[in-house]
């Protein structure tokens, strides 16, 4: 908002936006191996350590705004690692539809803090000086490195296969992108969850153009990125608890489309209705409808991590989210690009249009590989405790 105020620029908008990605993008197979490297619990802890000090560095006064987006580069840096042995962490300890369960919690209390995070984010910059809203921030991430510390159960560094011989960074990405090249049923959710986040993650980095065209104010733009993920924490509670992950699973290529068909709904009604609250109500509406439909990376991502050795699921879930982020900031860049020469309402519609047809060869991969067993992965039922 602080850079679309300044600049009226939808590029620049969105480039700001896009700087949480880059991390990934330019480093998360690397970032990640770290998850494999050392005790996971010890990643987590020193990753939302550092976080802590540097978003509290953020909020020093006067800070120029170039030194404000080299450090909230930093502090994206520490994503890779943090997310890569929380996963991994996570499939070390359950198994089997505990683990489904909890992944679909884990996504569900991710997708509330987004919705709180924005809302209580907006209205902090509003209310008060963009530092104390930066002070909140670093709290948060301090609460959870203690919490952390006290509370996780200490376990050593996987050995994988290379046992106590010192290994490369290198060579250990090299090793997750080998994996999942040689495993059909994993490149095929790869490719389904990096093509439909590509268009369905578009829109958010021109969520300040888009409520302007509609006509509603800039407290606006915090409850417009937050009805996807509200979205996505309703349809997770009902996946998780109503049906299994067998059924989940086959419910993936419907609940793509309803990922992506409210977008271009959402876009349509942006460019011909008439600004003003009612179009802008039915946008919201919309996109909580396409949060709904994005519940699907739910099932994915269990169908996923459980296919990878325990040893190498640092690495391999680094890899899959790397690209993941990857395409969430080509996507926002994109949709920014696009929006200096179009209406934003227009480049909405045109990500849910291009997303829909995008998504069929991934998805019909997906389908040919359902019921794969994939070599290189563990028993079914292993827990790999």
């Amino acid at each position: 908002m602080l850079v679309y105020q300044r600049t009226d620029s939808p590029l620049l908008s969105a480039i700001t936006f896009a700087i949480s990605y880059l991390p990934w993008l330019l480093g998360g197979p690397l970032l990640s191996t770290l998850a494999d490297r050392f005790p996971r619990h010890r990643v987590l802890i020193a990753s939302d350590a550092a976080r802590a000090l540097l978003v509290a560095g953020m909020a020093i006064p006067g800070t120029p705004l170039p030194v404000l987006l080299g450090l909230l580069f930093v502090v994206a840096v520490c994503g890779p690692p943090f997310e890569s042995a929380r996963s991994a962490l996570m499939a070390d300890v359950l198994d089997g539809d505990r683990y489904a369960l909890a992944t679909s919690l884990t996504n569900v209390g991710s997708q509330v803090a987004q919705v709180l995070g924005f809302v209580l984010g907006g209205t902090l910059v509003a209310l008060l000086h963009p530092s104390v809203a930066l002070l909140f921030d670093a709290a948060t991430f301090a609460v959870s490195a203690v919490w952390l510390w006290a509370r996780l159960q200490r376990r050593p560094a996987p050995d994988g296969e290379a046992g106590d011989r010192p290994r490369s960074v290198w060579r250990d990405a090299g090793d997750g992108l080998r994996l999942i090249a040689r495993m059909p049923r994993l490149r095929a959710i790869i490719a389904v969850t990096w093509v439909g986040t590509l268009f369905a993650n578009g829109p958010e980095g021109i969520a300040a153009p888009l409520v302007d065209q509609l006509g509603a104010g800039a407290t606006a733009v915090g409850v417009l990125l937050a009805a996807n993920p509200a979205g996505v924490t309703v349809g997770g509670l009902l996946i998780a608890r109503a049906i299994t992950q067998q059924r989940r699973e086959q419910l993936v290529p419907g609940l793509v489309v309803l990922s992506l068909a409210p977008i271009l709904v959402a876009g349509l009604v942006t460019v011909w209705g008439a600004p003003g609250g009612g179009a802008y109500a039915l946008v919201v509406a919309l996109m909580f409808v396409a949060g709904l439909g994005a519940a699907w990376t739910i099932p994915l991502n269990v169908a996923f991590v459980q296919a990878v050795p325990p040893a190498y699921r640092g690495r391999a879930f680094g890899v899959a989210v790397s690209g993941l982020y990857g395409v969430q900031g080509i996507g926002v860049l994109a949709a920014g690009a696009a929006a200096e020469g179009i209406p934003a309402g227009g480049v909405v519609a045109l990500l849910g249009g291009l997303g829909l047809l995008a998504v069929v060869p991934p998805l019909l991969a997906y389908l040919r590989t359902q019921g794969h067993v994939a070599t290189g992965s563990p028993p079914a039922g292993r827990s790999g405790a």
